[in-house]
């Protein structure tokens, strides 16, 4: 619980942000005794605009974090195919065998939440940061609502609009090129089966549409979670042509997120740490933004809990080397989707191709290919 009374308190970390990024990393800074604060913006649990799915390469990181019985303890569904459905029509299944799930960011970030807590980090909901100050070789003043902390580290992980970035005055300008929408839809509601597997019980499927992406995904107890992303003049053609496809009800409510690109921030700039989509913001269309979360914040607490953190940006740039050719090539197909069609005609012509594509994306062991 966030102390409310007395004088700041003093904290050996700060971590803005309570997401997967900033949870992971309170959990594990707290579990190596160093006194950890998290400032959250929202009351958990809340929704979220995010795909729901968890890459296989997140598990190392729920299991040391000691949450994964109770992610599969929780409504979720497991995910064991994948979709490629291009604009002119073209269909790819493959199948997939490497342990991915789908469960909503409402249902995954209050378990990571929770944890923290237990590992004993002082969780403070509804702070939303005001002000961010330090005198040279002092620790922060963090300004958070009504309140006014003071500590030694400060670690953003505050996401692709990071508040911290814009305080310290370091924001990279937005690509205002897309904007996201994302629906949990009851089965009741909506018709998934009518352009995909019946039911869409078990697999994923990824849209390549004249007016944009939808992707599709069904994350247990019944419910689909769509996403479309497109630019801001489609993004109303593209909602009637899913809604359409799917028999989604009307008046179904969508939340919304933009930007959905920006240029990367740190990881470790005028001695704050970046962890997550407060550092670098990959392309949703890869499904991988909770396994870089993850990942940076457990790279982020073991720098800090060594006193290392010189050593942070070669490891930071080491988790995406090699992985973000995925991003440009997804973003291409996504902003050019008649080309993306074309792409993915030749891709199916080449099994071994798409193959490798999705292997290098779940990090799992992909089966044969079925094309329609």
């Amino acid at each position: 619980m966030c102390n409310t009374m007395g004088e700041p308190a003093a904290y050996d970390v700060a971590i803005a942000g309570g997401g997967p990024a900033g949870a992971a990393c309170a959990t594990l800074c707290a579990e190596a005794g160093l006194r950890t604060l998290v400032l959250e913006k929202s009351v958990f649990p809340r929704d979220k605009v995010c795909g729901d799915c968890l890459n296989p390469g997140c598990w190392p990181v729920l299991e040391q974090l000691g949450v994964a019985e109770q992610v599969l303890a929780a409504p979720h569904s497991r995910i064991v195919s994948v979709a490629f459905a291009g604009a002119a029509g073209r269909r790819v299944a493959l199948p997939i065998d490497a342990g991915e799930i789908a469960i909503t960011r409402r249902v995954l970030d209050a378990i990571l939440l929770r944890r923290s807590a237990e590992a004993g980090a002082e969780i403070c909901q509804d702070r939303t940061l005001r002000a961010l100050s330090r005198e040279a070789g002092g620790p922060w003043r963090i300004e958070a609502g009504d309140r006014i902390f003071a500590a030694r580290r400060l670690v953003a992980a505050d996401g692709r609009n990071s508040t911290v970035s814009r305080l310290l005055g370091v924001a990279p300008a937005a690509r205002r090129d897309r904007v996201g929408l994302q629906a949990h839809v009851p089965a009741s509601a909506c018709q998934v089966g009518r352009a995909g597997p019946a039911g869409l019980a078990s697999g994923i499927e990824l849209h390549l549409l004249p007016e944009g992406y939808c992707g599709v995904a069904p994350v247990g107890d019944g419910v689909t979670n769509f996403c479309l992303v497109a630019t801001a003049d489609r993004l109303d053609a593209l909602k009637a042509a899913v809604s359409a496809r799917f028999a989604i009800a009307a008046g179904q409510d969508w939340r919304a997120i933009a930007p959905l690109e920006r240029a990367p921030v740190g990881p470790l700039l005028d001695g704050v740490v970046y962890i997550g989509d407060a550092a670098r913001v990959v392309e949703p269309f890869t499904g991988e933004g909770i396994y870089y979360a993850l990942h940076s914040a457990r790279l982020a607490a073991a720098h800090i809990v060594s006193g290392s953190l010189d050593q942070y940006p070669a490891a930071h740039a080491a988790l995406y080397r090699r992985r973000l050719w995925i991003n440009r090539l997804a973003r291409w197909a996504v902003t050019h989707p008649r080309a993306g069609a074309i792409l993915l005609d030749a891709m199916s012509a080449h099994p071994a191709s798409l193959r490798y594509l999705v292997q290098r994306v779940t990090r799992g062991q992909p089966a044969a290919i079925a094309t329609a």
